[in-house]
């Protein structure tokens, strides 16, 4: 079994900063892709930034410059940097990863999702 855990959302003025964490835990031989998502009121789910086992990394373009994603493979964790927040970045963000647990099965598992909110 897997579990995810995700920390760092809260109030920010616009122009602030925050950094999310999500960390996986439990029966985990590896990590493949890693992402972030959002979901604003009113609007569909998005992705927000992802991460290859490779390193590799994209981005929607209303965050490109602004956000940052990384990885911790040891730690099974992926975080996202977020500098100079505006309102419109104020949603419930979820993170995603594509983990082969010790049975070798592929899954996908999301975190609970944490809420930023940008605003004066």
């Amino acid at each position: 079994q897997v579990r995810m855990v995700e920390s760092g959302g809260g109030l920010v003025q616009p122009g602030g900063s925050l950094r999310l964490s999500c960390a996986a835990s439990g029966s985990i031989v590896s990590v493949n892709a890693m992402g972030w998502y959002r979901l604003a009121p009113g609007k569909q789910r998005e992705l927000v930034a992802e991460c290859t086992s490779g390193g590799s990394t994209n981005y929607a373009d209303s965050v490109k410059g602004r956000f940052t994603i990384s990885r911790d493979n040891a730690k099974n964790t992926v975080y996202l940097q977020m500098n100079s927040l505006k309102p419109e970045d104020t949603a419930v963000y979820y993170c995603k990863q594509t983990i082969t647990t010790g049975t070798m099965t592929v899954i996908e598992v999301w975190g609970q999702g944490t809420l930023v909110t940008v605003s004066s």
